[in-house]
């Protein structure tokens, strides 16, 4: 299985390469496309000829990046064992058999094949900044996860074959690029590793970015502390820049009522971006609609703020409390009492499943504060 965006020079030869690696395995080549140049074209072109089966899966409207389509391609697969890479031929296919023999020899759900284990090397990574970037990102993984991903020394490798079986489908929300770091973080595993080397990308560009380490940053943190922590990061910047606008504000002589007003309207339409964005963007389909959202979270932080606020002013005014204190102390309090509302009110689905209110209340609080993490 291949997920591929913009991939249309790689797609012959990674072909060829795979049908030569594989003469004895019965295997077709799953391409799962979001490209936006003529790699579908191209896949097509190659399919035609091929000594393979090759699919392509188009996707014209992709969601979840990289690890929706190694999803996606899960589901359509003949076989239960699938095998994941790259389409760029930085993985290369002629490890497939060895990743294959150790998965029949059985014991294990999922063969990583590994730049950090053995004999293997990520000489193919484009400078010295981005190997070092990708050991750091390693190491912190692996830190957070020290159960699920023991004796895994590269959790973040795009090549692996896996049980398909073994994988539970309805807790993945992949997003981003780094699949196995979701199959391997959501349900306990039997991994095993071979080395192979990182070679450099055969056509093409590279497509890491800033945005895809946001990416990593965001799925790391939804996966070891679930959503309330994710709110909790989106209200500390929220919280961090309110009390940087109070103080600006007040320091340019504007009154403290005031300044906690304006600070509050603006870091209030931000967290709703932000949260849409990072913290329930996987709930939103069964929502209400954007702008009903938006009303709903608008309406509840300005009646919440309309309360916060006179208690900011009784701190400030009847127990002396500085101003930048008495708005971070009440804050803290207005966390837990939004992510309740969010998380039971504005990201609600429009249908409730459980027959119990009460009991849909409890059971989504609960899976929404403390899902998933690690146990």
């Amino acid at each position: 299985m291949v997920p591929t965006y913009n991939e249309a020079p790689n797609i012959a030869e990674l072909v060829r390469r795979i049908t030569a690696a594989v003469p004895s395995i019965d295997a077709e080549i799953i391409f799962v496309d979001d490209s936006k140049d003529d790699t579908p074209r191209v896949i097509e072109e190659v399919a035609r000829t091929a000594q393979l089966p090759v699919r392509l899966i188009h996707r014209d409207k992709p969601t979840g990046g990289l690890g929706g389509a190694v999803v996606e391609g899960f589901g359509s697969a003949e076989s239960d064992l699938c095998l994941v890479m790259d389409g760029d031929l930085q993985h290369p296919p002629e490890k497939i058999p060895e990743m294959y023999a150790r998965m029949l020899h059985g014991g294990v759900d999922v063969v990583v094949a590994s730049r950090y284990s053995g004999e293997g090397s990520a000489s193919g990574l484009a400078d010295r900044t981005r190997v070092l970037v990708s050991k750091a990102s390693t190491a912190v993984t692996r830190a957070m996860f020290p159960i699920r991903l023991r004796g895994v020394t590269d959790p973040m490798t795009g090549f692996f074959l896996v049980d398909r079986r073994a994988v539970d489908h309805e807790t993945l929300q992949p997003r981003g690029f780094k699949i196995l770091l979701e199959i391997l973080a959501r349900r306990v595993l039997r991994p095993v590793e071979v080395p192979f080397d990182f070679a450099d990308r055969f056509a093409g560009e590279s497509k890491a970015s800033f945005r895809q380490g946001m990416h990593f940053l965001t799925q790391l943190t939804a996966l070891r502390f679930g959503k309330m922590s994710l709110f909790a990061i989106v209200g500390g910047l929220g919280a961090l820049a309110n009390i940087l606008i109070v103080w600006a504000l007040t320091a340019m002589g504007v009154n403290y009522i005031v300044a906690a007003v304006i600070a509050a309207e603006v870091t209030i339409i931000a967290n709703f971006i932000l949260i849409e964005r990072f913290v329930f963007f996987d709930m939103r389909d069964q929502a209400s609609g954007m702008w009903m959202r938006f009303a709903k979270s608008f309406s509840f932080n300005n009646a919440e703020a309309l309360i916060r606020i006179p208690v900011v002013a009784l701190l400030v005014s009847g127990w002396h409390f500085s101003a930048v204190i008495a708005t971070a102390l009440t804050l803290i309090v207005a966390f837990f009492v939004r992510f309740l509302f969010h998380s039971l009110v504005v990201y609600a689905p429009q249908r409730a499943e459980a027959p119990s209110r009460a009991s849909r209340l409890v059971n989504e609080l609960d899976r929404q504060a403390v899902a998933p993490g690690e146990l």
